[in-house]
């Protein structure tokens, strides 16, 4: 008989070291073991692209500083071969890179991090000179008076005029202000108003603050001075003041993107959270070769959101593993429940069932038909593929024309898997029923409500996310579930009638 001793032995290890990397980042890093505890960390990474055209080049970015409710405390790019300076002009901190010749797709990262702080020092800049002199036609020059005039009625300082210009602009049956933005964007529009009345007022540069988002651009905002400090303005809800989840990039007013010696340039933004202490906030970051500090935190922020999905599919298999072994409940296929649960994720888990039900159910119907036809395997799981692409492309279109934006989500459904399971349902149907294939069917979508019910709670999220000795732990569960070899759950009631007698 095999000795069990080195199987115990690899369980044990896992565990320990799993622990141990946990304890690890928790005591040395200050990584908290609940989301929430601790004061939150924004960590923004700015992905710079151009096309550079064989000439030197020079790329100049608005970064960010310290501002109302966040403290800057790191900053860091990645741009091999380039020349970097982090530097204060008149124009406000600005990023610049630049490198003797380059040719080809270019691509640089700056990332920085903002502490969420209520108490955050800043100073603020009062407006140096006159209001910018401003050139427009004599149409324009018309509406923009009448504009001034109607809002200089129904306010009483340069905040309440600010606020009722946007409302004009934001009416589509005034004339007057659909002229102008004609030429002119929404946010120079307003401006311009405000340099004609003398008011001081420049464009800024809004980021919204959301977990995981990816490809964001910078939302123009409007700032006015009212005499001590400058305040913001929504251009389109007209809303005063800055939200929380609001995060000013470009602070002075002046361009966010300058590039020399290349074409096609572009910058998106990608942004994750974390949960830190305050003294961990300021400290100086450890090397990231430290080995004990391996985590996916070192990649860049839009890998980071990537991840934050992928680390929860271990779990996903955990519970497919309890529910199959100890359980017993069936399912089809091993672990498809585990991504149908990260289509739920991404579809929400009502609208999920329902385009799980539509497209299994429609793929069933169609796969009956083509079992009569004899086709090979090959041949038979491609024509189910293109169907339930066809099945996808028809409901999301139907959703999308009855105004159901939900329905557009259908799409992050796993194609492959889906074709494979309407082949498996479809076998099984002919083989063992229709009684069978509820049973495995209701299985599944059981397991993916289970799943994802795990794949969503906060607590599992952060876990997995922040502390990668929690796979080894999961890892060491399932071996551990994987040498049960006793009755489940589901089969003890056919041994019922001899416990009873």
């Amino acid at each position: 008989m095999t000795s069990r001793i080195p199987f115990y032995f690899l369980i044990t290890l896992l565990v320990i070291a799993g622990a141990a990397l946990s304890m690890y980042r928790h005591d040395v890093y200050g990584v908290p073991w609940t989301p929430g505890e601790e004061r939150a960390l924004w960590e923004l990474e700015a992905r710079i692209e151009f096309d550079a055209i064989g000439d030197p080049v020079k790329v100049s970015m608005a970064a960010p500083e310290t501002q109302q409710g966040f403290t800057l405390i790191d900053e860091s790019t990645s741009s091999p071969g380039y020349g970097v300076a982090l530097i204060d002009t008149d124009t406000g901190r600005r990023a610049e890179w630049s490198v003797r010749e380059a040719t080809g797709k270019q691509i640089l990262y700056y990332k920085t991090q903002m502490l969420v702080d209520d108490q955050a020092s800043y100073t603020v800049e009062p407006p140096k000179g006159d209001t910018p002199p401003v050139s427009l036609d004599n149409p324009q020059q018309t509406a923009a008076t009448a504009l001034l005039e109607q809002a200089r009625k129904l306010s009483s300082d340069n905040i309440t005029l600010a606020r009722e210009l946007i409302k004009q602009f934001n009416d589509k049956n005034n004339q007057n202000a659909s002229l102008l933005l004609n030429n002119l964007s929404r946010e120079k529009a307003i401006t311009s108003l405000l340099s004609l009345e003398g008011i001081h007022s420049r464009i800024v540069g809004g980021l919204q603050l959301e977990d995981g988002r990816r490809r964001q651009s910078i939302e123009p905002m409007v700032e006015v001075w009212d005499s001590e400090h400058w305040q913001l303005f929504d251009l389109y809800s007209g809303r005063e003041g800055k939200p929380d989840n609001i995060m000013l990039w470009n602070q002075e007013g002046h361009s966010l993107l300058d590039v020399i010696g290349g074409r096609n340039s572009n910058i998106s933004f990608s942004i994750i959270a974390q949960d830190i202490t305050p003294q961990q906030a300021t400290r100086e970051k450890v090397q990231a070769e430290d080995l004990l500090n391996f985590s996916i935190h070192s990649l860049p922020v839009e890998e980071q959101a990537m991840f934050k999905t992928i680390m929860l599919v271990p779990i996903g298999a955990l519970i497919v593993v309890f529910l199959r072994i100890i359980i017993g409940l069936k399912t089809s296929g091993t672990f498809m429940p585990v991504l149908i649960a990260v289509a739920f994720v991404q579809t929400q888990l009502l609208t999920g069932i329902l385009g799980f039900l539509l497209i299994v159910g429609t793929g069933l119907i169609i796969r009956g038909y083509l079992s009569r036809l004899n086709l090979l395997l090959v041949a038979r799981i491609s024509a189910v593929i293109i169907t339930v692409i066809m099945i996808i492309s028809v409901f999301t279109v139907v959703a999308f024309k009855i105004g159901l934006v939900e329905g557009l989500s259908i799409t992050f459904f796993p194609m492959i898997i889906l074709s494979w399971t309407i082949e498996r349902m479809s076998i099984l149907w002919e083989e063992e029923g229709a009684k069978e294939v509820m049973i495995q069917g209701g299985g599944s979508l059981l397991t993916a409500v289970l799943v994802y019910l795990a794949m969503t709670n906060d607590l599992v999220r952060h876990l997995t996310f922040n502390f990668i000795g929690m796979q080894l732990i999961v890892l060491a569960l399932i071996l551990m579930l994987g040498n049960y070899t006793g009755y489940r759950l589901s089969e003890l009631r056919r041994f019922k009638p001899l416990a009873e007698g």
